[in-house]
């Protein structure tokens, strides 16, 4: 199968991320995942949800969307509909779950990070690249913090990755674009850390059921990516420290 970019099965699409990307959030980037552009910004506030009131511990959450170009057809913005669609929640709750599961919230401290996954353009792949970026512009909030001496450490001890995964035409493939996508048998999203350890997986049979043994196959094909995705992070971000 020819794939974009001339990839092999086990290849990701290049990855292309411009930090500090907006001037006034604390974090913030732009990546760029093939043809997949977003924007991910980190914004600290001093406040916590209601439900965590009188506590120390922080919060971390997010909000996914994307503008109406962002797709070969026009979007109708989530303003105008007067709700946000279930995709967007579905994806936003996803981010969110990804990054305080790597975060310790108490080392956090008493404060919240909005993460705002704003997709440019799609082409497949958005919610993995959004946890990729939103991850990169949460470490550069909280290097801020800890420059501002408002944390004594980076509270994160893990590197994460995203990373998507399905079966085209009986073949598996890793990091699907839309042509993929669509075509798709299987369609699977996987969250890990570079220790190997699953944070969600999300895995949907479009055709028919799907084996155990497939379900594996998946599983090690996605590891292959996360390394990938984790070595373009450490490059970009270095120590956590």
């Amino acid at each position: 199968m020819l794939r974009t970019y001339n990839r092999r099965f086990d290849e990701i699409r290049p990855i292309k991320i411009i930090r500090n990307y907006i001037k006034y959030s604390e974090g913030s980037v732009l990546i760029e995942m093939g043809d997949t552009r977003i924007i991910c910004t980190a914004s600290v506030e001093e406040k916590l949800p209601l439900f965590l009131r009188g506590t120390q511990q922080g919060w971390i959450s997010a909000e996914y969307s994307m503008i109406p170009r962002a797709n070969q057809d026009r979007n109708i913005r989530d303003s105008i509909k007067g709700k946000v669609d279930g995709r967007s929640q579905e994806i936003q709750r996803l981010v969110g779950r990804s990054l305080r599961a790597v975060t310790d919230l108490d080392m956090l401290g008493p404060r919240m990070i909005w993460l705002d996954c704003d997709v440019l353009q799609a082409d497949g792949g958005t919610r993995t690249a959004s946890i990729i970026g939103a991850y990169i512009a949460l470490i550069d909030a909280l290097k801020y913090l800890k420059a501002e001496k408002k944390i004594e450490s980076i509270p994160v001890k893990h590197f994460l990755g995203a990373i998507s995964v399905g079966i085209v035409d009986g073949e598996m493939l890793l990091d699907l674009d839309f042509k993929e996508d669509s075509r798709a048998q299987v369609d699977m999203n996987i969250v890990m850390t570079d220790g190997g350890n699953v944070v969600e997986i999300q895995g949907t049979a479009e055709d028919r059921p799907f084996s155990m043994r497939n379900l594996n196959k998946l599983i090690e094909l996605a590891e292959i990516g996360i390394s990938q995705v984790v070595a373009v992070e450490k490059e970009i971000i270095g120590e956590l420290c």
